[in-house]
């Protein structure tokens, strides 16, 4: 059972390494039943490994390029992070596809990019509410899975996109239906994001298929974090 925390635009190098402290003391308990990550905005990233330095919880980009070095204004490298001792990115998020014109193409060439270079992946997939309306869901997830090859350090998120940062959930129901279908196109672990509380993780945990949370909003509070922690550790 994997739990991701993304930050997102949230947290400066300080907060990161406040919460980060306070973070080890809380989930300590935990090593070895429940595998735990964070992934701070690029500023955070090295306070994030310099206080996680001596836990069990990883840290993690929330993007990566697919080049190694060049011409490209606003971008960071695999081999960049790797120096840097950081040890996973989230590709594909839904808000890099709604406001910075990723696409399914350039979300395979970042995930390519930084398994090659050594990083684990989170690889994040799902669909908008007017493909749910439409009864598009299962064909968008088959499009942006296809760019996707399985690998050892992959991980799929389904995140409909409907559900981050909204409040609303996706039903057990149409979570354990969305995980199957991905794990029947990549034999990956399959995490669920989108609006994850300590309310709901329990619930969603222990569907079929679920391996896990990529956890949005929930993640920048300590205590509602460690909770989904917990609860992710009694279920595994």
């Amino acid at each position: 059972m994997l739990i991701a925390g993304n930050w997102k635009m949230n947290k400066s190098g300080s907060e990161t390494a406040e919460f980060c402290s306070s973070l080890k003391r809380r989930v300590d308990a935990l090593a070895g039943r429940v595998d735990i990550s964070v992934f701070p905005p690029f500023t955070s990233l090295a306070a994030a490994v310099t206080g996680l330095a001596d836990s069990e919880i990883a840290v993690g980009a929330q993007n990566v390029h697919w080049e190694r070095e060049g011409a490209f204004t606003g971008e960071v490298s695999a081999p960049m992070l790797r120096e840097l001792g950081v040890y996973a990115a989230i590709v594909g998020h839904s808000e890099r596809r709604q406001y910075f014109g990723e696409t399914d193409e350039t979300t395979a060439r970042r995930v390519a990019a930084a398994l090659e270079a050594g990083l684990f992946v989170i690889a994040c997939v799902g669909e908008l509410e007017t493909e749910r309306d439409a009864e598009e869901t299962e064909d968008v997830l088959r499009r942006q899975v296809s760019v996707l090859s399985e690998d050892d350090r992959l991980v799929v998120a389904y995140e409909p996109c409907w559900a981050i940062g909204t409040g609303r959930t996706a039903t057990p129901d149409q979570a354990r239906e969305a995980h199957a279908l991905i794990k029947s196109l990549l034999d990956v672990p399959v995490l669920y994001g989108g609006s994850v509380t300590p309310g709901n993780a329990e619930e969603l945990l222990g569907q079929e298929g679920v391996d896990g949370a990529l956890v949005g909003g929930a993640s920048l509070d300590l205590d509602s974090f460690a909770a989904i922690c917990e609860l992710a550790a009694s279920s595994s």
